[in-house]
This record gives C-alpha cells, sequence and structure tokens, in this order.
C-alpha cells in the first residue's frame, strides 16, 4: 500500500468519524433544548417571544457547529491539502 493510498483511507475514515460526530452531538444538544423551551413555554406562556427568538438564535448556532464539520468532512475527501504533500 502506497501513501496515496494510505492517506486517502484515512482521511475518508476521518471524514466519517467527523460527520458521525458533528451529526450526533448538535442533535443531542437542539433535541435537549427544544425541550427546555417546551418546558419554558408550558411553565410561563406570556414569555413567548423572548423564548422563542433565544431558541431560534441558539439552534443556528448548534448547527453551525454541524455545518463545520460537513466542510471538514469535504475538504478531507475532496481537497484534502495532505495529498499534495505526499505527492511531491
Amino acid at each position: 500500500m502506497d501513501n496515496s493510498t494510505l492517506i486517502g483511507m484515512v482521511s475518508i475514515i476521518t471524514a466519517g468519524v467527523t460527520m458521525a460526530i458533528g451529526g450526533m452531538i448538535p442533535a443531542l444538544g437542539q433535541g435537549k433544548s427544544i425541550a427546555a423551551a417546551l418546558n419554558s413555554l408550558a411553565q410561563q406562556p406570556d414569555a413567548n417571544q423572548t423564548i422563542t427568538r433565544t431558541l431560534f438564535v441558539g439552534l443556528a448556532m448548534l448547527e453551525s457547529v454541524a455545518i463545520y464539520c460537513f466542510v471538514i468532512a469535504m475538504i478531507l475527501i475532496f481537497a484534502n491539502p495532505f495529498w499534495n504533500h505526499f505527492i511531491a
């Protein structure tokens, strides 16, 4: 097995692990934050707008982590900087 095959194999495995962890952790966080927001809305319905606005900002922050992991996985698969280092 040559170096480029090894780098390709490690890159694909790393991209898969990155997407698995990067998809699982934000999903758990989103579920927990939605459950907390629904609990807060049930206790204080008058604070509907404040809770909803804060929930959406928090969900956007959590989703950005998953998007960053996706970008890193795509870079590792399609534009891997390590291939150029070992080919040259």
